[in-house]
Formats: C-alpha cells, structure tokens, sequence
C-alpha cells in the first residue's frame, strides 16, 4: 500500500512538472516570436501584432511568419524596402499609416499578392510612386492625406490600384503638373484631364524647339561660310588685279577654278 501511495504521489509529481514545461515553453515561444516592444494577440489562433506609436524608424526585422494582421501605424517610418514582407504570406491586413513614409522601393508588397486585402498608406509624406509598386495587389488600398505631386506618372499608378470606396476624393494634388490643378481632388481632376497628354505634347514642344535651334544654328553657320569665302575670294581678285597683265590671267584662272 504504501508502496503504491509512493508511485501515485511520484506520477502526480511528474504530471506537475510536465505541465510546468509546457507552459514554459509556451510563454517562452510567445515572449521571443513576438516583436521587441510590441504586442501579440491571437483570437481564434490567427496572429495579430501591434507595433503601433512605439517610435519604429523601420519596419521590425523578427516579425513572425504566420502574422494576419499588421499594424505599424503611428511610427516615424520613412521607406518601405523592398522583400520586406516577403515571408509573411498570411498577412491579410497591414496599417502603415501615420508614419513619415516618403519612398516606396518597387517589390515592396512581394510575397502579399494573394494574401493582402487591406493595405492602409494614409497620411504619410508620400508625393509619387512607381507604378510597378502596387501593380499586382489585389488589397483595397487606402491613399488618402498624402502631399500626392498629381502628373502623367501619378496616372499611371492610380490605373494599377484598387482604391477603397469612399475614398477616392481624399487623394489631393498638394502641387501638379499643370499647377492649376494644385489644391484639387485628383481623381476629379483626372475624370475630365488626360495628364500623360499634357506631358507628351509638352515634350513634342521642347523636342521641336530643340530641332529649330539646331537647325538655325546650321543655317547660321552655312551663311557665314558663304559669305567669309566670298570675302577671301573678292580680296583675291583685288589684289590679282593689281599685277601686271600676264601673272593676272594665270592667277584669274586658278582663281575662278577655285571658287567654282
């Protein structure tokens, strides 16, 4: 009997310590695949971190592959580079808004093609972006209170994004090519203004300028050469006609051979 209280008492024992290494282990997975200084969730054992107004100059190196949600709002980020999240391939939500972002680096979203359905970049410092940035995402994608430079390149890009609804307006041209369209909604803009028309006849203007330029230049310099070798050829025959009759002929015809 006591035998058996003893095996009983060692077997509750070792249950005991058992589960004390599993909750160890949990907690110590969870304290290091979370981010430095920021905070993970996991409702339904989906990932959620927050990394929100904790000072971030760039996007934190150690985020855990299976995150779904995303926030790094609120930060003092200045540019997304590019693979940044390339391994995050369940992320379906990502807040970069509030932060200072000035430069997006074409293949910054690579990897979030087909995960990503909200990409928020409102209020930054962004004024344009490469076309090849947003070009196979399929997010609803937030632009709004950016210092947007609206041109032929803006264009382009905005034709390559799904825009979330309700938003559109909130894209202003803080300056714009022409400037008259300065302080205004682009999208409204845009539905009456073709930019990359504007910008191509601006070019075919300069470009025509620069072939009148060069070709009066040659015509100012073929007139001058006309004119400096009738000069040189007048002086010739002024001075032919002062030496005797027999040297002038000879010399007259070297000379009208010449200058046909």
């Amino acid at each position: 009997m006591e035998l058996r209280n003893r095996f009983l008492r060692h077997s509750v024992a070792m249950w005991l310590l058992l589960q004390s290494f599993v909750l160890m282990t949990f907690c110590f997975n969870s304290a290091t695949t979370c981010p430095k200084g920021c905070y993970c969730a996991e409702p339904e054992k989906r990932l959620i971190v927050r990394c929100s107004d904790m000072h971030l100059r760039e996007v934190p190196k150690d985020i855990p592959n299976n995150t779904w949600k995303l926030y790094l709002d609120s930060n003092q980020i200045t540019s997304i580079p590019r693979d940044v999240f390339k391994d995050l391939r369940e992320l379906e939500e990502l807040d970069l808004s509030n932060n200072a972002i000035q430069h997006l680096e074409t293949g910054a979203f690579r990897g979030l093609n087909e995960s990503l359905k909200i990409l928020n970049l409102s209020h930054n410092k962004l004024e344009t972006v490469n076309e090849d940035v947003f070009s196979r995402l399929k997010a609803s994608i937030k632009l709004s209170g950016n210092p947007w430079f609206c041109d032929c390149r803006l264009q382009e890009m905005i034709k390559t994004v799904n825009i979330k609804i309700g938003l559109s307006n909130d894209i202003i041209c803080a300056t714009a090519y022409p400037e008259e369209h300065a302080k205004k909604s682009f999208l409204e803009v845009a539905h009456h203004v073709n930019f990359c028309n504007i910008h191509k006849k601006t070019t075919d203007v300069a470009m025509l300028i620069t072939m009148f330029g060069w070709f009066t230049m040659v015509i100012s310099y073929l007139v001058y050469y006309v004119r400096q070798n009738q000069e040189d050829a007048r002086r010739h025959l002024e001075y032919l006609k002062s030496l005797p009759s027999k040297q002038r002929k000879s010399e007259a015809s070297s000379t009208i051979s010449t200058v046909v």
